[in-house]
């Protein structure tokens, strides 16, 4: 007599999309922690003092003594390299914040102010947007000097019109959306609408778009401190220690490879993150 077995367990479903967006998702948050660990508690990862001069090691190759070699002055390149992720960060961080902010503040003036006020931050956007981003921010520093407030400064400015469109689109979308129609109609309007029921829902990408953004104000933040307009020697700032690299990658190529693998890798974390929670947000928007 055949037997018949009934399971009653339910098959396990796989999902490959999901499985890859939670690899990505941990390996990229796990890159930009340890980013942030060098950044906020660098000797728990290097004791060495990243502007020690030992001229009797210059120039050595990466070595159990020094993991990434050394520099022309005999300096930890390794050291510097987890010194350097203060600077990285902190610019591209504040850059990104300052034109998240002023991008928020033109943009919601731009989408609940009156015609008038419409019509003029838009056009003052159109102007900012017309130039490339690392274009304005040169001019920014050509007119206030090199430095890393100003580098701030230059990169968060030129940031300002992505944000400032989308803030503008997504906050005259959800005005008309079918629940803050209903919210009028019970007597909530002005500024307890703006702030309670419009700015909530439609501003749910803006972190996602700043997380992006974030890994280009890395970039940005790189490439001018690479052309010297950034943190001035002897910082062990990224972009600089690649500058300095220049006259010496064919005798000591750890100059310049290994700060521009940190840049590399902290900026594509930090995309991958972004494009990631982007991907999902859009699935559950849809």
């Amino acid at each position: 007599m055949a037997v018949i077995s009934l399971s009653t367990a339910p098959a396990v479903v796989r999902h490959p999309g999901r499985l890859r967006s939670s690899l990505a998702i941990t390996a990229s948050g796990t890159v930009l922690a340890l980013a942030v660990i060098a950044a906020l508690f660098p000797r728990l990862l290097s004791h060495v003092d990243p502007l020690y001069a030992d001229p009797a090691v210059s120039l050595h190759a990466p070595s159990t003594a020094h993991w990434a070699g050394t520099d022309l002055q005999g300096r930890d390149v390794y050291s510097r390299i987890i010194h350097g992720a203060r600077y990285s960060l902190s610019i591209g961080l504040g850059a990104t914040l300052l034109g998240l902010f002023a991008g928020l503040v033109l943009g919601i003036l731009a989408s609940t102010g009156p015609r008038w006020l419409d019509y003029t931050v838009g056009r003052a956007i159109d102007i900012l947007a017309a130039f490339p981003e690392v274009l304005l921010a040169l001019l920014f520093i050509a007119l206030t000097g090199p430095g890393v407030p100003n580098l701030i400064v230059a990169i968060g400015i030129a940031g300002i019109p992505k944000y400032a469109r989308l803030v503008r689109t997504q906050v005259l979308q959800t005005r008309q959306s079918g629940y803050v129609e209903q919210a009028r109609t019970f007597g909530v309007t002005g500024v307890r609408s703006l702030l309670r029921h419009i700015l909530p829902n439609a501003l749910g990408s803006l972190p996602i778009i700043a997380t992006i953004a974030l890994g280009e104000a890395i970039v940005s933040s790189a490439g001018l401190s690479f052309l010297g307009l950034g943190p001035q020697p002897p910082a062990p700032e990224w972009g600089l220690m690649i500058s300095e690299s220049r006259d010496y990658l064919r005798h000591a190529w750890w100059l310049g490879v290994f700060p521009g693998a940190a840049v590399t890798t902290v900026v594509i974390a930090a995309t991958a993150l972004g494009r990631t929670l982007q991907a999902r947000y859009e699935r559950r928007s849809a």
